[in-house]
């Protein structure tokens, strides 16, 4: 009598992993059209974006060095601004080779080149205020 009920549950449990598991390839096979792979983010567009994401880390860095010491900076700091500048033109030229990459998802090098290209612009936009 307890033997029958735990087999039950044991089946039942098995159905509903089974159950589980046809639904899971049924989604899988939904977000891909039929016979092909997955499509991968491109390399150069990945590195585009961890580029903007480098950038936005020393940005955050150099705001908060700029306003603890009440704007009185040395000249390490102005170097890593135009390091700031040249990893974010770079980062663009990243994503625009990214979209030279066949059978790839292009949306890494989409995010990649508007956000270097802001921050690209904003560099240069500082660069030229603290000439003029």
């Amino acid at each position: 009598m307890l033997k029958d009920r735990i087999r039950d549950a044991i089946k039942e449990q098995r159905k509903e992993r089974q159950k589980k598991k046809t639904e899971k390839e049924k989604m899988k096979r939904r977000r891909r059209k039929f016979g092909q792979a997955p499509l991968k983010h491109a390399k150069r567009g990945l590195e585009s974006c961890f580029l903007a994401g480098l950038t936005v880390f020393f940005m955050v860095l150099v705001f908060s060095v700029s306003y603890i010491s009440k704007g009185d900076v040395s000249l390490l700091i102005g170097a890593v601004g135009f390091l700031m500048l040249v990893m974010s033109a770079a980062g663009v030229y990243k994503a625009v080779q990214g979209f030279k990459e066949r059978d790839k998802e292009y949306i890494s090098c989409k995010i990649g080149i508007v956000l270097n290209g802001i921050f690209t612009f904003v560099f240069i936009v500082i660069f030229l205020r603290g000439l003029f």
